[in-house]
């Protein structure tokens, strides 16, 4: 988690938490880059397509609404837009950013 944390802030986002408890679970990473609220899933595998195939459409709701949730009720983050990103790590490579992995229109992969 601490990896994937740094690695964000290599790219340039704020980290607002790590394993952020909300009442609809708990959120990996909340990190904020310009006025994007990134509501981040931290997966570790083998590859990426594994990652992505990890997080099912209940999770995905889930962290959405918990999302909004802390866009709604923080302040300084209210007039944030609320993405789910991921971050895969596999061993003895570079951690794999992947912004927006599941957009609102797309649904769960």
């Amino acid at each position: 988690m601490v990896l994937a944390g740094l690695w964000l802030m290599l790219k340039g986002y704020r980290i607002i938490g790590f394993r952020v408890p909300t009442a609809f679970g708990e959120i990996d990473i909340v990190a904020a880059k310009h006025r994007t609220l990134a509501i981040i899933e931290v997966k570790h595998r083998s590859d990426l397509a594994t990652a992505l195939e990890a997080v099912g459409s209940d999770q995905c709701d889930y962290l959405r609404r918990a999302g909004r949730q802390i866009s709604a009720t923080t302040i300084g983050l209210r007039d944030f837009c609320v993405r789910l990103d991921l971050i895969a790590l596999a061993p003895w490579r570079l951690p794999h950013h992947i912004p927006n992995a599941w957009p609102d229109d797309a649904g769960a992969r």
